[in-house]
């Protein structure tokens, strides 16, 4: 119970002496934050400016009671909102709504009927959207936001940062282009915005380029003087209330057709529940949504976890932001997740729980309640200044270009490649296809890993890459061949390329010629049985004798193996011994060992595989000695005895390397 509901386990044990002035602080100065924001990124759902106001209440009641995360700030969040945009427009366009005015003999908008779909398609991907969320986390999916890495996430924000930016221009330049849909929709949208800059509205773009301006200079101010300022300076609502008071006092959208928020309706809205209709039509965006909220909230949340040490549950937040997103949508919210600005704002003015961004709710009640409707003259290109201002962080991940050059050029390649992606298709379609390239990376690098021979650091048990150390020594007649990737299907053959390029043994020929030899053994044993089975009744001393030459035949073929691969051994280092027991484990139940390839031929360590070829070599070498030296002053039966010791010795040296050579290989990306 208290896992599922994490703030009966931490709220009785809530410091109001150590906690109680960070969080009330941070509260407030989160809470202003809401408002500019909120009805901001409003804007970029298509849905009223009230609606952002809601987002900003009850879903962080939500996570307050069900979250994990101590420090983020959910809430509106710029990605998220132009992801709703995309569904809202796509799904309620002007087109659908136009209507014809006797009076003036043109088409216009009705705005009102247009607004109450659009809230509705907003309403219905957010609740499926925390349908898809606590969906899975109830079946424990965390894990999956793994396949979300830092380069994607990065890339896939700065690009849809440039949606963002691009839906937000008509604002800037009062102009009203056509929606564009599908591939290279953002492409069709700047080329309209260009050809409808002359129509635009000179005192809505003045008041653009001034609120920019201002936003800007009191930002770098607040930076300038972080370390002296207590709280810092709450520029956006300064911004908005500046500006407010002297739309309303100069009559902007009455003289210079400014387009300003208009009605902002005092209290709260009554639940209601989604249209189930809608959900056939925006299931791909839902889950779309419910992935990329999830990815920014719990890559956020971990940084600060790890920052002050505790831990965020994965799929418990994965709840959490469900609980949010469905039960929001009831409340006719758009989807929500972590915002960095305001992240940032809790965790430097003190904020050390989620008691915080519950205060920060009960002043976005207080507003709508009260003060709300003071903002209806407030012009909305402000709110689109407010929203490039926040947006410059995003704009700085371009940076990462020229420092993942110098790191990891694939990581750099995943970030272009997903920004890109981005950019020329929808958020939603930019995501699967990046993920989908991402994946192709993995496998890209795992059929293209580095091979390399180890040699030994002197006077240590420590092997090294030769050709990266100019220190290390290769040991005489010992290869020890390593690669970096695991191996599978796709990379076996170019593993076993590798293998024989580096340690100069042909694996494909030595197996075949081992089973040729084999069958030609088992051939030859048939024939020599069947001639021995008939000479035997006329004589045993004959049998005998034939026996021997076979012997001494097998020997041969055994030789003739052995010297060819002499000086070439293959070594096996299983180096991560917790993984061992259930490597082994998958060899016995595949059937994978038998008397030629045993158990002994498995070692801790490198340095133990490289003893143990060591000393079987040696072992060797000294019954050739023995063999040369009792050949010629033995008789008959001394030197078949001879050849007999001769033969089990060669035969236990070409398994092992059998072991190695042919099987162990298989094994060493395994590990």
């Amino acid at each position: 119970m208290l896992s599922s509901v994490p703030v009966l386990s931490w709220l009785p044990r809530y410091s109001l002496r150590d906690n109680a002035i960070g969080d009330l602080i941070s509260g407030i100065s989160v809470g202003i934050m809401h408002l500019p924001q909120g009805m901001a990124y409003a804007l970029l759902a298509a849905v009223p400016p009230v609606f952002g106001l809601y987002s900003s209440f009850y879903p962080i009641l939500i996570y307050f009671i069900f979250g994990s995360s101590k420090h983020i700030s959910v809430g509106t969040y710029a990605v998220m909102s132009v992801m709703i945009g995309g569904v809202t427009e796509r799904l309620a366009p002007d087109s659908n709504f136009m209507m014809y005015v006797n009076a003036t003999n043109q088409s216009m908008v009705d705005v009102l009927a247009r607004d109450t779909e659009r809230v509705k398609v907003a309403a219905a991907v957010t609740f499926l959207s925390g349908l898809f969320q606590m969906l899975l986390g109830l079946v424990q999916f965390g894990f999956v936001v793994t396949y979300l890495s830092e380069p994607l996430v990065r890339g896939y924000t700065t690009g849809a940062a440039i949606h963002v930016i691009v839906s937000q221009l008509k604002y800037t330049f009062g102009i009203s282009p056509k929606r564009h849909s599908g591939p290279f929709a953002l492409i069709f949208t700047v080329i309209e915005v260009c050809y409808l800059v002359p129509e635009t509205n000179i005192g809505t773009l003045v008041v653009s380029l001034v609120s920019i301006i201002g936003l800007i200079m009191v930002k770098e101010l607040n930076t300038y003087l972080g370390k002296k300022l207590p709280v810092p300076i709450p520029v956006e609502l300064l911004g908005i209330i500046i500006a407010t008071v002297i739309s309303w006092q100069v009559n902007l959208e009455g003289k210079y057709g400014v387009e300003v928020v208009g009605e902002i309706p005092s209290g709260l809205q009554p639940p209601v529940m989604p249209t189930a209709s809608l959900f056939g039509q925006v299931i791909g965006d839902a889950f779309a949504l419910s992935v990329v909220g999830y990815g920014i909230a719990i890559s956020l949340g971990r940084i600060f976890a790890l920052k002050y040490g505790y831990k965020v549950d994965s799929n418990q937040e994965l709840i959490a932001l469900g609980l949010s997103n469905s039960i929001g949508g009831v409340f006719q919210c758009f989807a929500i997740s972590c915002s960095m600005s305001r992240t940032m704002v809790q965790e430097s003015t003190g904020g050390k729980t989620q008691v915080a961004s519950a205060l920060s709710a009960m002043v976005i009640l207080v507003i709508m309640l009260w003060i709300g409707a003071l903002f209806e003259e407030l012009p909305k290109a402000v709110l689109a200044a407010i929203i490039y201002v926040n947006l410059h962080g995003m704009m700085k991940q371009f940076m990462d270009i020229p420092t993942l050059w110098k790191s990891n050029k694939v990581d750099m390649l995943v970030w272009v490649a997903t920004l890109i992606l981005t950019v020329l298709f929808n958020p939603d379609i930019g995501l699967a296809a990046s993920i989908a390239f991402s994946m192709l990376t993995v496998i890209f690098r795992t059929q293209l890993p580095k091979y390399s021979l180890l040699g030994q650091v002197p006077e240590t048990d420590i092997y090294r890459p030769v050709e990266d150390y100019n220190q290390v020594n290769e040991i005489p007649g010992v290869v020890i061949f390593r690669s970096s990737a695991t191996l599978y299907f796709a990379n076996a053959e170019m593993y076993q390329d590798a293998l024989a390029e580096k340690s100069g043994i042909d694996i494909t020929k030595l197996i075949s010629q081992k089973k040729k030899a084999e069958a030609k053994r088992l051939r030859k044993e048939k024939k020599e049985a069947r001639k021995a089975k008939k000479d035997a009744k006329k004589n045993a001393q004959e049998w005998l004798r034939m026996l021997i030459n076979h012997n001494y035949e097998c020997l041969i073929t055994s030789l003739t193996h052995s010297l060819s691969i002499h000086s070439s051994l293959l070594s096996l280092s299983l180096s991560l011994s917790l993984s061992v027991a259930c490597v082994i484990e998958n060899l016995e139940s595949g059937g994978f060992f038998s008397e030629k390839v045993s158990k002994a031929c498995l070692f801790s360590s490198i340095h133990d595989a490289v003893l143990h070829c060591q000393t079987d070599r040696a072992t060797i070498n000294k019954d050739d000695e023995v063999k040369h030296t009792n050949t010629h002053g033995h008789d008959t039966c001394t030197h078949t005895q001879t050849h007999s010791h001769y033969f089990t010795k060669t035969n236990r040296y070409f398994q092992t390397f059998g072991f190695v050579g042919f099987r162990c290989w298989l094994l060493a990306a395994l590990f």
